[in-house]
């Protein structure tokens, strides 16, 4: 009686040690439904995925690697700018495998580990500390403020672990943490919010609630700075509003006029093509409204494009 064989789960990789460990010939991953990932790892393509590039770079180092950096936040589901490398970290440096498209990093540092879809990566906090060695400040700010939306971090927890490092970015990560808020639910409100910050002008209270008399959740803002009445909403959206959108949108200001409260919106032409104008906006209204300021702040011209 046959035997029957185990079916190959196709998106597993396949290098030539694991061919030769299954006793099947090298010559198979030179089949047309093959597709070479890296130098030395092939995967059949009716298996190819988002994930390829990760598992075959954990293949490739024969379960001894972990992804990590900006590649362990993007498996994680955290927001982070495109990057051109997959990244893994092994703990000693003959376990390396250098590749085209690949980085492999080393180090013996204990590390906060995870399983995301039968891989292996750094957790959350790990890769927000590990990022701060690669990306800008309101990058990772952005990065924090969705990983404590998303998993049970708190803002103080966060900044307690990156304060407890001693990982090489640990000052950076701490720089990072002290910005982090909960609350915040898109990457571009988190800039809004840090043009304010790093402009100079108070901070503003995030995910502002807007409740009934019978404490009914009525709406939600962005932003709002209670000393004035100023309420502060990015809108992402670039095309025309439809007529249903345009009358709500004059219902919410009727809303607010009857409450004393202003709201300005914010764009995302306002946010990368005029921040200089969006400081300037925020700062008159709040100087009218009677709110004492310190002179603007430059440093945002660091972040933002002037």
């Amino acid at each position: 009686m046959t035997r029957p064989t185990k079916r190959r789960d196709p998106r597993q990789p396949l290098t030539l040690a694991t061919l030769r460990a299954a006793g099947e010939p090298d010559y198979l991953v030179r089949r047309r439904d093959f597709r070479r990932v890296y130098r030395g790892v092939w995967v059949h393509r009716s298996g190819v995925d988002e994930d390829t590039p990760v598992r075959a770079a954990l293949a490739l180092h024969g379960g001894e690697a972990w992804a990590s950096r900006t590649t362990a936040a993007q498996m994680l589901g955290l927001p982070v700018p495109r990057q051109p490398f997959v990244h893994v970290t092994v703990p000693h440096a003959h376990l390396r495998r250098p590749r085209m498209g690949l980085k492999s990093h080393v180090t013996q540092r204990p590390r906060g580990l995870t399983k995301v879809r039968g891989m292996t990566c750094t957790d959350p906090v790990t890769t927000f500390i590990e990022c701060a060695g690669m990306l800008s400040l309101v990058d990772l700010v952005v990065l924090g403020d969705a990983l404590v939306e998303r998993f049970a971090v708190s803002p103080e927890d966060l900044l307690c672990r990156c304060r407890e490092s001693r990982d090489y970015y640990a000052g950076p990560a701490r720089a990072a943490a002290e910005l982090v808020r909960k609350g915040v639910d898109s990457p571009q409100e988190t800039r809004t919010r840090l043009l304010l910050v790093l402009g100079g002008l108070p901070e503003p209270v995030v995910n502002f609630v807007v409740r009934d008399d019978d404490g009914n959740v009525i709406r939600r803002y962005d932003m709002y700075y209670p000393e004035a009445g100023l309420l502060v909403e990015y809108d992402g959206r670039q095309h025309a509003r439809d007529n249903k959108q345009w009358k709500g949108d004059l219902g919410r200001r009727e809303e607010l006029d009857d409450l004393g409260r202003r709201l300005l919106i914010v764009t995302y032409e306002d946010l990368y093509g005029a921040p200089a104008s969006v400081l300037r906006r925020v700062r008159r209204i709040l100087l009218l409204r009677g709110v004492k300021l310190p002179p603007p702040d430059e440093r945002w011209r660091d972040h933002f494009a002037a």
